[in-house]
């Protein structure tokens, strides 16, 4: 028997709004019903008040007309208000779980940086809240109408059955001729939108270069793509909507020579005439709305599919056992790691270890692996194969949000968040001025950030121009070294860096030294290199050398480039490293 599908969170989220939904279909009840009162009041009207000229009866029906009216205002203001709830409360439960599945995608797969998640929450929330979702509580009580027009006259009735499944096959056909035309055009206005926002915010680049009018033309590209088939399938849905439109209201009007004709043989009665004609109309009024409305429902379908599958591809994540706060030993044991979305490894058969407190760097020619070790090493991207343990314990059963905190990571690219400096440095946590201060003092940039207008308080985002490229490299470095972490990774930290941010780095790194922090550092440059005790050689994706600082360094200068002998190295090095060396071609 085949296992059945675990529901996802969205599911849930649904399946727990269900007695919202109930409560409004209950409303939906009352309403349809009182729905009832204008052809009443119109036969009651013209077959009683006329006939028997009585004012007072007139007076009666009205007010019972305008109480029961009041009751529907009411009943269809609460099922509205409770559907506006019901909106609210889906978001309320799935834009974190949402939120959170967006994020781990963007770590997992390349080109899964995009918001259209929260887009479609949103879409699927207005679509709950909107008025074309009262079509479909409404449709049940159709056949109410018609019942009620066969007990007039079976002619009406069976004219409205008629003019009833003309309209469902026109909404049928609706569904049909626009339903591939609308997914294919919401994928393009997607992905133009994904390649709109990377053009923004690389737009310095592109002014630079005069690249604006050929990248300008792949994003335009995209978007007539979205038009020409929006166009197509807004033109189909119109036709098919005014087709709709307009049979119902000449429906509506025939149905009048009908019961004329009827009227005229004696069969039926002049209030049942108007009766029948405004039954008519409210039988098919959820019809032609459902109709009018089929686009947003066509979009909310879509945004649902689409969520559905996000959360189904990244599955909620189970809170492990708090682990003991790490120390910073480090053990990788044959790993073999690739970029996410990637399956060819770039990094492969690395070995080695690393006591608590020592500090590497990590050295090699582009694209020898060394920034995919880095990411590896804090648990960033995951391991194809083998282990990266921290303190005996693999770094993927630590849960983040209790790891995070004792860990450091300032990237090549660097990337602050919309806040001031104080909380980007605090990472957006509890603000503590004293860790604050301390972390900028490490990293030597708490004179720099004193001297800005507003000091800590200063404001600043991904994209502003308040801080240069090297101001905003030191309080990434800040922000990696805030609240004392046990290990720490730093990529190119000297990318951005004069002279004095040179020094303020060592300053740091020899201040972290005394702290016992575990440290990485991807870097060529010597001034950084000399703080090591060892350093780790990455060549073609492996690990070439590894071992004492001036041990590696004094392979490269007994051995031409390119001509270290493999074997002797590894022999040298291991005994210097205590067998943690190792060496791969």
């Amino acid at each position: 028997m085949a296992k059945q599908q675990e529901a996802t969170d969205l599911q849930r989220a649904l399946k727990a709004c269900k007695g919202s939904f109930v409560a409004v279909g209950f409303f939906s009840m009352f309403v349809n019903l009182l729905m009832l009162v204008p052809p009443m009041y119109m036969l009651q009207v013209y077959d009683r008040v006329l006939s028997t000229q009585s004012e007072d009866t007139l007076l009666m029906l009205t007010l019972l007309v305008i109480f029961l009216f009041a009751i529907m205002g009411g009943l269809q203001l609460v099922r509205s208000r409770i559907l506006v709830r019901v909106g609210n409360r889906l978001d309320t439960m799935i834009n974190e779980r949402l939120y959170s599945a967006m994020f781990r995608r963007s770590l997992m797969a390349q080109g899964g940086q995009s918001a259209q998640p929260l887009s479609d929450l949103t879409s699927l929330r207005q679509f709950l809240t909107g008025n074309s979702l009262f079509a479909f509580f409404d449709a049940p009580w159709v056949p109410i109408y018609i019942g009620v027009m066969f007990l007039f006259h079976p002619w009406l009735g069976v004219f409205a059955i008629c003019a009833g499944i003309i309209l469902v096959g026109l909404a049928v056909a609706n569904e049909k001729s626009t339903q591939k035309l609308l997914s294919e055009a919401n994928s393009e206005h997607i992905q133009a939108q994904n390649l709109a926002n990377s053009n923004l915010r690389n737009a310095e680049v592109l002014h630079a270069m005069g690249m604006l009018p050929g990248i300008m033309g792949r994003w335009s590209k995209r978007h007539h793509e979205f038009l020409a088939k929006q166009s197509k399938a807004s033109d189909r849905a119109g036709a098919l909507t005014n087709t709709s439109k307009v049979f119902r209201m000449m429906a509506q009007s025939l149905i009048l020579g009908l019961a004329a004709l009827l009227v005229l043989k004696g069969e039926l009665t002049g209030g049942m005439v108007i009766a029948g004609s405004i039954l008519m109309g409210r039988a098919l009024a959820p019809i032609d709305q459902m109709i009018g409305g089929w686009k947003g429902f066509v979009s909310a379908r879509g945004a649902h599919k689409r969520l559905n599958e996000l959360l189904e591809q990244i599955p909620d994540q189970q809170r492990r056992m708090s682990l003991p706060t790490p120390e910073g030993y480090i053990d990788v044991e044959n790993v073999a790691a690739a970029p996410p979305g990637t399956r060819m490894a770039t990094i492969r058969g690395i070995n080695f270890s690393v006591e608590k407190g020592e500090h590497i760097g990590i050295i090699g020619p582009s694209a020898a692996g060394k920034s995919t070790l880095a990411r590896v090493l804090l648990g960033v991207w995951p391991s194809m194969v083998g282990d990266v343990r921290l303190d005996g314990g693999d770094i993927t059963q630590y849960n983040r949000d209790e790891l995070g905190p004792h860990l450091g990571y300032l990237p090549q690219d660097i990337e602050l968040f919309d806040g001031s400096i104080s909380e980007n440095i605090a990472r957006f946590g509890d603000v503590d001025p004293e860790k604050v201060v301390d972390a900028a003092k490490k990293a030597g940039v708490h004179e720099m950030i004193l001297e800005l207008s507003n000091g800590y308080d200063t404001v600043i985002s991904a994209g502003t121009g308040s801080l240069s490229g090297g101001q905003r490299q030191r309080v990434g470095l800040a922000r990696a070294l805030y609240g004392n972490p046990v290990l720490t990774v730093l990529d190119e930290p000297n990318a951005n860096l004069d002279d004095a941010g040179e020094r303020a780095l060592g300053d740091a790194i020899a201040r972290i030294k005394a702290e016992g922090t575990t440290l990485f550092v991807v870097s060529h440059r010597q001034s950084v290199l000399k703080h090591m005790d060892k350093l780790l050689v990455m060549k073609d994706g492996q690990l070439s050398m590894f071992g004492p600082r001036d041990q590696v360094l004094a392979q490269f200068a007994r051995k031409p480039k390119g001509k270290i002998a493999q074997q002797q190295s590894a022999g040298k090095l291991s005994a210097v490293s205590g067998g943690s060396g190792s060496e791969e071609s």
